[in-house]
């Protein structure tokens, strides 16, 4: 199955924010959501808390009017948002008192995040995920000799 055009625009944003240090997870404009949005950051009205999946009163109309944004409907963009932040390691929501990475700018803790996001993508566009490399070390041993399945 081809990739949607809304994921191939996603991951080249992502791309280069995450290559121009660019993907700021505390930045509304500069997270992934941010970033896959051309850096405005309307989509935060969409719910009470960033990195929350709760939908609020403009969230829901967005999403039951059929709104998309580079097409993905609100629901999509907080689910991203919320799994860019946990696997960057924060405990969300995102607030002053709740855990977070020490280095922000951690090229290990933002590829991490990255990583987690395109799965999901792959996961929204039903796709297999790109970034699954478990096919290139599957092997199977037959007659002594290791040869890759």
């Amino acid at each position: 199955m081809e990739p949607s055009f809304r994921f191939e625009q996603a991951v080249k944003k992502l791309y280069q924010a995450f290559h121009n240090n660019t993907l700021i997870p505390e930045c509304n404009k500069q997270c992934a959501v941010g970033n896959i949005l051309n850096n405005i950051d309307a989509w935060k009205h969409f719910s009470d808390s960033h990195g929350s999946l709760q939908l609020n009163y403009i969230g829901l109309v967005n999403e039951n009017f059929g709104r998309r944004f580079q097409g993905f409907k609100p629901s999509e963009l907080l689910q991203i948002e919320a799994t860019f932040l946990k696997a960057c390691g924060f405990q969300l929501p995102l607030n002053y008192r709740n855990k977070q990475p020490t280095n922000l700018s951690d090229k290990d803790v933002l590829f991490k995040g990255l990583s987690a996001v395109v799965a999901l993508l792959c996961q929204l566009d039903n796709i297999p995920n790109i970034m699954d490399c478990s096919v290139l070390f599957s092997f199977k041993v037959e007659d002594h000799f290791v040869k890759p399945v």
